[in-house]
């Protein structure tokens, strides 16, 4: 059944991996306010963009990173969990199907991660960057997959106990 509690954690943490590919996951300025130039890099899904800001207000961009693994893994665990909540009469496929998500999301994670901890040596290492929503959103895709596995694992104790009554 669609209607379960169960349904509306996966539906979360599909759109949450969705979310992941339209907002921006880290950035990081110049510590210098006081410089003509300042540089300035921005990550998100599918690119990191490092530019030289002006005193005018006029953006040069200094060089791209396609950062499409991120989100190409966003896109496969959306799909994942999308397909596993049609799978409701199988709760067991549901289980395997919701692992595999969380096993891509952290690969989302460590990739997001590496991909930061790289970008952050571009200018001033000593200065660290700033997480965006984008950052955390896989993080909240887990934890309503999580919640999911709970009550799916809930429902198949409650089967098999209605089961050994009759």
């Amino acid at each position: 059944m669609l209607q379960r509690v169960q349904t509306i954690f996966m539906t979360i943490a599909a759109l949450a991996m969705v979310l992941m590919l339209f907002f921006p996951i880290w950035e990081k300025s110049d510590s210098n306010y006081e410089a003509e130039k300042r540089e300035y890099a921005i990550m998100d899904a599918f690119y990191l963009k490092y530019k030289q800001i002006d005193s005018d207000a006029q953006e040069a961009l200094l060089g791209t990173q396609i950062t499409f693994p991120i989100a190409g893994g966003a896109i496969l665990a959306a799909l994942i969990m999308l397909f596993s909540v049609t799978r409701y009469k199988n709760r067991m496929t549901q289980v395997k199907l919701n692992a595999l998500f969380s096993l891509i999301t952290a690969g989302v994670l460590v990739g997001t991660y590496v991909y930061i901890s790289k970008a952050n040596q571009l200018f001033d290492p000593q200065v660290q960057g700033t997480f965006l929503i984008g950052f955390y959103l896989p993080i909240v895709a887990m934890l309503n997959n999580f919640l999911a596995n709970r009550f799916i694992r809930k429902d198949e104790q409650l089967v098999r106990s209605a089961d050994r009554i009759r």
